[in-house]
């Protein structure tokens, strides 16, 4: 099927469109994972475990939404300055 055609399918929610995509090849632009090393005072791990246990989550999980915030407000920043200009 062309693209063109599941568009038109997707458009129209006429079916299930998972059946025409093999998923298992499908990946995330952007999302491909490589693992880094960073070391942190143990104060600032301590408050990365008390806030992850406060939210349910894992310390690399909260370690990961808050640089993916940070990084999209840097982003946004930056955008802004060059539409002020």
């Amino acid at each position: 099927m062309k693209a063109e055609e599941l568009d038109k399918r997707f458009d129209d929610n006429e079916e299930d469109l998972l059946e025409h995509l093999d998923l298992k090849t499908a990946k995330r632009p952007n999302q491909v994972q490589k693992r880094v090393n960073v070391d942190f005072p143990i104060w600032m791990i301590e408050s990365l475990d008390r806030e992850a246990s406060r939210l349910g989550v894992t310390r690399q999980s909260i370690i990961k939404v808050w640089l993916a915030e940070r990084l999209e407000e840097a982003a946004a920043n930056k955008a802004c300055q060059r539409t002020s200009r």
